[in-house]
């Protein structure tokens, strides 16, 4: 496999965008607004139109509600074959029936940045046959805006409107105007996978995608909320190990409330009131107060909270960082200044290689991959050596083609 020559004479983006017509606005779905299922009856229908056209791909879709509730489920689904037209599904009125997944598990799915959704549709027991994720493919194509509006507009010339995106769609019933949004973010997602596989094609990076999707449909999909109370915002703020342990005991006490009222954690304190708060905490109950915002209620919980972290004996008090493998690469400048310099040659050739690929860096290779491959080895064996330690790290074989010759070769030069 070669990579694709970059075209010497690319066009000048602003002067394209002159040129090109305004976007025409997708306000309402071709067919009409459906109503939404929330009954098995009517979903088995939409199964048996689907099941008429077995080779069509679905456009899929779910919406959440993170930024108001603990969970990361979905609250609604949306569906879209040609056969069979858009389906709304009310994941909360009924026991999804096995007709679903089963249908489903053998199609093509459609969806844009597929890691955002799989997650919620997996706890419904919905998994792709297989996969076309046409934020992806984007980047693969070295698109500068891969959000769903603008991979729409650029390739099928239409403007989506993104008014509802952050709603909560764990309202009932859900407004008209949110269920217009939701059945337009699958209107035309198939219309743009094949204008989006034509590009691949034409530039050489087909089985880039191909090797791409696989392993998003089949990766194991991490937390949607940090697991950690080391991923509070600002953090770093805190210098003591004390107030550290405020603040873990803190984030537990929020961690705990937010599960049991399925509520988004920052509805119940903000990460930013965590950190003030237990910054406050060793100099005592009024200081705490203090550091609070006005109407926070149950400051007594709070202090509670902190106190049980302040009491704690100094053996269980919480280390000021925490144990990683390699070791963060911020530091490496100061303690490992030979790991560093070689990591700043690594990340350049490979990041000229993304440029002359016209693809981001962070999708031909990694970075924690290349930062772990860089702090276990400081010379390279051969080209094939490189790739198989490049693939061991969870590299594609199609970033190893590309990536393991530069790698390699940025070093020998070095040397």
């Amino acid at each position: 496999m070669t990579g694709p020559v970059r075209d010497q004479t690319t066009p000048d983006p602003a002067a394209e965008d002159a040129e090109r017509p305004a976007p025409t606005p997708l306000t309402a779905p071709r067919d009409g607004l459906v109503p939404v299922i929330d009954r098995i009856q009517p979903l088995l229908a939409w199964c048996e139109a689907a099941a008429s056209a077995p080779d069509e791909p679905v456009a899929v879709d779910a919406e959440r509600a993170s930024s108001y509730r603990y969970s990361s489920r979905a609250y609604l689904v949306q569906l879209r074959t040609e056969a069979a037209g858009t389906a709304l599904i009310d994941p909360l009125a009924f026991t999804m029936p096995s007709t679903l997944p089963m249908l489903l598990a053998e199609r093509e799915w459609v969806l844009h940045a597929a890691g955002q959704d799989l997650p919620s549709l997996a706890e419904l027991g919905l998994r792709p046959g297989s996969l076309f994720d046409t934020e992806l493919a984007a980047r693969l194509l070295g698109m500068e805006r891969v959000g769903l509006g603008a991979v729409v507009e650029d390739t099928l010339g239409l403007s989506l409107a993104k008014e509802h995106s952050a709603a909560d769609w764990s309202k009932r019933p859900l407004p008209e105007s949110w269920l217009v949004y939701a059945a337009l973010d699958v209107e035309v997602l198939v219309e743009v996978r094949d204008v989006l596989a034509a590009r691949l094609r034409e530039a050489g990076k087909e089985q880039w995608a191909r090797e791409e999707f696989a392993h998003e449909a089949t990766r194991e999909q991490g937390p949607t909320r940090s697991s950690s109370w080391r991923g509070l915002h600002g953090i770093g703020g805190l210098r003591s190990t004390r107030q550290l342990a405020a603040a873990r005991a803190m984030w537990e006490r929020r961690d705990e409330i937010a599960s049991r009222e399925d509520l988004s954690p920052h509805r119940v304190i903000k990460d930013r009131d965590i950190v003030a708060a237990a910054k406050e905490s060793p100099r005592g109950r009024e200081a705490f107060d203090r550091s609070l915002p006005a109407p926070l209620r149950k400051k007594d919980t709070w202090w509670k909270a902190a106190r049980s972290g302040l009491d704690l004996p100094a053996a269980h008090l919480p280390d000021r960082s925490e144990a990683s493998y390699p070791p963060p690469h911020k530091l490496w400048s100061k303690k490992y200044p030979e790991v560093w310099e070689r990591y700043q040659l690594l990340r350049t050739a490979v990041g000229e290689r993304a440029e002359e690929l016209q693809v981001p860096t962070e999708n031909l290779l990694q970075p924690g991959v290349l930062r772990t491959w860089t702090w276990e080895h400081d010379t390279p064996g051969d080209v094939a050596q490189v790739q198989e330690e490049l693939l061991a790290l969870g590299a594609r074989p199609w970033q190893v083609e590309l990536a393991a010759p530069v790698i390699r070769g940025a070093l020998v030069e070095q040397a």
